[in-house]
């Protein structure tokens, strides 16, 4: 039996023979299962800079993280993650998404100029026991990747989570993006997180490159004419001592799925504490409803390097409620994003796509059944 056919049916029988977090495992058993093909390999044009390739992808699977994410490289492999010329992409990856994951990272390969320089991050749940199956997945479908695995304790923030309007808003997963600074290795400098929602149509160079200056955290794409005072309450408004937060800023609503972050300030500045001291007391009293965007934008809306729009054609997914198709903004498009509460996957299954649904299929590597033995 292959390996990963090993791994899937010792999930299955912990998932028979378990009840504690029986919904989050058996529901990784139940994605995971899903087959993907390989994708193609692409290869850097001949004006891209050569990183350490010395060290190959099975011994890189080798060198995980610690509890603490204290990573412990060998040399060769040192020296490719910490080039200065990789480009670092960080995204969450779980069970539920892993469909999204794959095909964002097809988007990414496909349209760069240098995609053998492209460094993957990729976080996952350690609650949900099932990073090595994740990591698999990957693997199989991108054997030449250059990728590295992370476990995010999410249990030490569950605590400061507060429910919201959207109950998928509120797995911890969505909080790993405050905590790449600590996640990822120290000599990682500048990173681009970016949802599973979503793909490329542009080489993400030009997005990692954008330059943020001496003094911006962050890039992401802003809108300043959304209602932002609608991502916070009554409470928060009313009371002088919070409200005056925003008094010398001007304060935009930003799109954290898609972001270029210098994490050396980030540590610097200590910003996933700040962070956090505003969950700690939006526990306390309610100041806002919408998950892990209110607090990035409490610590950073108005201080930020705005991305151009054509980096975050969003709302893809539809209205949050109804479930209504959009249509694309007007003008240029290099990245699609299906924020909202529809993915293309699903509704594709469902044989209710939505007509933009059609540019994500492209890139979906889902084996379909009839081709499982081919």
């Amino acid at each position: 039996m292959k390996p990963e056919k090993v791994s899937l049916f010792l999930l299955f029988l912990v998932c028979l023979s378990s009840t504690k977090s029986i919904t989050s495992t058996c529901t990784a058993f139940s994605s995971i299962s899903q087959r993907f093909r390989e994708a193609p390999e692409f290869y850097n044009s001949p004006e891209c800079p050569s990183l350490i390739t010395s060290i190959d992808q099975e011994d890189a699977a080798d060198k995980t993280n610690d509890d603490d994410n204290n990573i412990n490289f060998d040399e060769d492999y040192k020296n490719l993650i910490c080039s200065d010329d990789a480009v670092h992409v960080a995204m969450t990856l779980d069970a539920a998404y892993i469909r999204g994951s794959m095909a964002a990272i097809l988007s990414i390969l496909q349209h760069s100029s240098c995609p053998e320089n492209t460094i993957f991050h990729f976080v996952t749940s350690a609650s949900a026991n099932a990073s090595d199956l994740l990591s698999t997945t990957i693997s199989s479908s991108f054997p030449y990747l250059k990728f590295q695995v992370y476990t995010f304790v999410d249990s030490e923030v569950a605590g400061l989570i507060s429910t919201s309007i959207r109950s998928a808003l509120d797995c911890p997963l969505n909080y790993a993006r405050s905590y790449l600074a600590n996640i990822l290795p120290l000599c990682v400098r500048k990173v681009v997180y970016l949802d599973s929602d979503l793909v490329l149509v542009d080489d993400i160079s030009k997005l990692a490159t954008i330059p943020l200056g001496e003094n911006k955290v962050l890039a992401a794409p802003e809108y300043c004419n959304a209602n932002f005072t609608s991502y916070f309450t009554p409470t928060f408004w009313s009371n002088p001592s919070l409200s005056l937060t925003f008094s010398n800023r001007k304060a935009c609503y930003f799109n954290t799925g898609v972001m270029v972050i210098d994490l050396y300030k980030w540590r610097d500045g200590d910003y996933t504490t700040k962070i956090e001291e505003w969950m700690e007391l939006q526990k306390r009293m309610r100041i806002y409803e919408l998950g892990s965007l209110p607090p990035f934008l409490l610590v950073f809306a108005g201080n930020i390097v705005s991305v151009d729009h054509r980096w975050n054609q969003h709302g893809l997914g539809g209205d949050n409620f109804r479930g209504l198709c959009r249509d694309l903004h007007p003008g240029p498009v290099s990245l699609l994003h299906w924020s909202g509460k529809g993915k293309p996957w699903a509704r594709l299954d469902a044989n209710r796509p939505c007509p933009l649904d059609a540019l994500w299929a492209p890139y979906d590597l889902l084996k379909t059944p009839f081709s499982f033995d081919s």
